[in-house]
């Protein structure tokens, strides 16, 4: 995957808590920073959305839907 420069403006706190992360060694960059803090951003927000969407379920109805066309064949599975 390729990766593209940007330019981005950020106030004198994040950068200095930023630059005290590369100083600490716990990343190699501002770069590096800034990408994994992104990303963690991004998941967070996708699974955010997942969890809204999920919430607008009726739990009734998606059992039944699960369960439907099932009935005698439930009785031939075997145990686990």
């Amino acid at each position: 995957m390729g990766v593209a420069k940007i330019a981005i403006s950020l106030d004198q706190r994040a950068l200095a808590q930023i630059d005290q992360l590369v100083r600490s060694g716990s990343f190699p960059s501002r770069s590096r920073v800034i990408q994994e803090a992104l990303a963690e951003k991004l998941d967070r927000i996708k699974h955010g959305r997942l969890a809204r969407e999920c919430a607008k379920l009726d739990p009734v109805a998606e059992k039944a839907l699960a369960e439907e066309g099932m009935g005698e064949e439930v009785s031939e599975w075997p145990q686990y």
